[in-house]
Order: C-alpha cells, then structure tokens, then sequence
C-alpha cells in the first residue's frame, strides 16, 4: 500500500535511518500493547469505584458527584480506547491520523469540562477551556470538510 507521504518508512537509502525507522515502529507496538492493558485497567477501576459506591450507605445510590466521577472515569477508558485506535491506525497506514488525534482531543477536553469544580477555577481557566474547544471543534469540522472536498474530486 503505498501513501502520499510516509512517517517512518522502513525502506531507505540509509541502512541507519532503516533501523531506526523499524526500532521506533516496533516502539509504537509495544505503545499498543500497553494502551490495552491501561484500558482494561481503566475499566477494572470503574467497575471497582462504582461497586464501593453503590454498597456504602446509603446502598445503591449515587450522589451527582459520584455519577460526574463515573463520567469522568468512562471518558477516561474511551479517551484510552481513541488513543490504541489512533496507534493502530498508524501502524496501519504510516501516517499519524490527524482528523483522529483532534476527535482525541475534542473527547479529553470534554471529560475536562465535564469535571471541572466550578468553586475552584478561575474565569480565565474557563476562558481558555472554551478558546481550545472552539479551535479543536473548528479544525474537526475543517479537517472533516477537507476530507469531503477531497473525496469528490
């Protein structure tokens, strides 16, 4: 399969460069394999937070903090699970999926947001959450209408 262009290609005229190349994708393997055992962590951590919460007192009920922890907690697992996708893909493709990476990042400041104690942030903090939101929802919608425009040539 060949692409426009090539991160870490493991064919080149420098042996070196070669052996570098196939050093450091064997590098982003072993990345993949650790993602997956952080994700399977993540959500052994989720189900053992909800469990302590649902039997202390009182049984089976979770204040609305508890459930913005859980949120968090679940964003936290997909956040990882988006990370092994945007892995895999450049394993796959040698090329770093950058419409990926910003829906990544589009996902972890919305788990931000989501846990963000209003008593203990200044209005510049909200701000600036708000002017990365706007850029990273802006450059998605670019990146995904470039796609669209590129498609239909």
């Amino acid at each position: 399969m060949t692409n426009e262009h090539n991160e870490l290609p493991t064919e080149h005229d420098d042996p070196l460069i070669a052996f570098l190349h196939k050093t450091i994708r064997f590098a982003v393997r072993v990345l993949a394999i650790l993602m997956v055992f952080v994700i399977f962590w993540g959500v052994g951590d989720v189900i053992y937070v909800l469990y302590n919460k649902l039997v202390s007192p009182p049984y089976l009920l979770l204040s609305i903090t508890d459930i913005f922890k859980t949120f968090a907690a679940f964003l936290a697992v997909l956040i990882a699970i988006e990370i092994f996708q945007n892995i895999v893909m450049y394993l796959r493709t040698d090329v770093i999926p950058i419409k990926l990476v910003v829906a990544t990042a589009l996902m972890a400041i919305a788990r931000k947001v989501i846990i963000i104690e209003f008593n203990d942030i200044t209005p510049m903090y909200i701000f600036a959450t708000a002017a990365v939101v706007l850029a990273l929802g802006i450059t998605y919608y670019l990146l995904g209408k470039h796609h669209k425009e590129s498609t239909h040539v």
